[in-house]
Formats: C-alpha cells, structure tokens, sequence
C-alpha cells in the first residue's frame, strides 16, 4: 500500500486498479470543540431568544401526540398544558423539535465527512452487544426521568443553565458527575 494523500485517504492498487480507501478524520481538539459549542449556544441566544436543551422536544411531541389522542386531557394535565398546545398546533413549529432534528442531521453529516459510520456498538471486552445496549437503555431512561425530574437534560442545565449562572444548573450537573463517577465504579469491569 503507497499512501499518496495523508489527509484523509490513501489509493491502493489491486490487480491493476486503483481505488482510494477513505480513513477516519481525528476527532477534533476538545477545547476548539468547546468553543465550537459556546459559540453554538451564543448564537442560538442572539437569533432565537432561547439556549440549548433537548428534552423539551421530546415533552412537546408527546404533548402533541396526546392532543391529538384525547385534547380534553391535554388541555386539563397541568403537564401538557405548560407546553402550549392546541388542535392546530405542530410540533414542528417548536424551537427544541428543530434543534434535535438539527443535531441528527449535523451528527450524520459530521460522522459522514470525517469516515466515521458504520454500523458498530462500541462496548469492552467483558459484556455483550446485549448487555451494552440493555446497560445504555437503562441508562438513557434514568437520564430521561431525572431530566424531567430537574427540569432540564444536561444540554438546557448545563450549557443553558450554567452558562446564565444559574445555581440550580451548576449544583445539576455537580451531581450528574458524582453519579456518574458512582456508578462507573459498579460497571467498569464490563469495559477494562
């Protein structure tokens, strides 16, 4: 094999034809990454008058989804209600909805440009691919309620939230680490 670009392919001949093997990009440098996000959130304050934060997608298209089931409900839970909606309403008017579509498409975007996808589960030698996945489900629905719990998901208190100095934010994700830290104790053998 005779790399003839370094950048992001090398061309290898096989049986008198040439074809260029695409290799993944390096992930970026974290603190370009930060500031990246910073200014991400910046901007998202400047043009549209609200942070960052992705479970309030989710709360509104289950709002919606329960409009259109039962209406009368929705309008008398004090839950959906917060969310504004009505018969008229589509969940794709909603800031956060077009957000998380966004970092959808910008991640499959990200991981096309930089060779990244394929079809893989990341997880350590100790566990199995249906272990890992029951492990990150568990995961993410503990993440889920306590995000409803605190009001936010690490995204809205953490960026959003820390970055306007909100105590309640700061003393959020002080605790997402010290959990995190607790329970990587309990599952770390499934990865070393």
């Amino acid at each position: 094999m005779k790399a003839t670009k370094k950048i992001s392919f090398f061309r290898v001949k096989e049986f008198g034809k040439e074809k260029a093997i695409f290799t993944p990009q390096p992930y970026w440098n974290p603190y370009y990454a930060g500031i990246g996000l910073g200014l991400v959130l910046l901007a998202a304050f400047i043009l549209m008058g609200k942070g960052l934060g992705a479970s309030g997608a989710f709360s509104t298209i289950v709002s919606s989804g329960v409009n259109v089931v039962s209406p009368d409900y929705a309008k008398g839970n004090e839950f959906f209600s917060t969310y504004s909606i009505d018969s008229s309403s589509n969940p794709l008017k909603d800031w956060y909805v077009i957000e998380v579509i966004g970092i959808l498409i910008g991640g499959f975007l990200s991981g096309f440009f930089a060779h990244r996808i394929k079809k893989t589960v990341d997880k350590g030698p100790n566990i199995s691919i249906r272990g890992r996945l029951i492990y990150a489900f568990a995961g993410g629905t503990i993440m889920g309620i306590g995000a409803k719990l605190a009001r936010g998901c690490t995204s809205g208190q953490a960026l959003t939230g820390g970055a306007q100095l909100n105590v309640g934010s700061w003393a959020f994700m002080i605790f997402i680490f010290i959990g995190g830290y607790a329970a990587a104790f309990f599952v770390r053998r499934q990865w070393t």
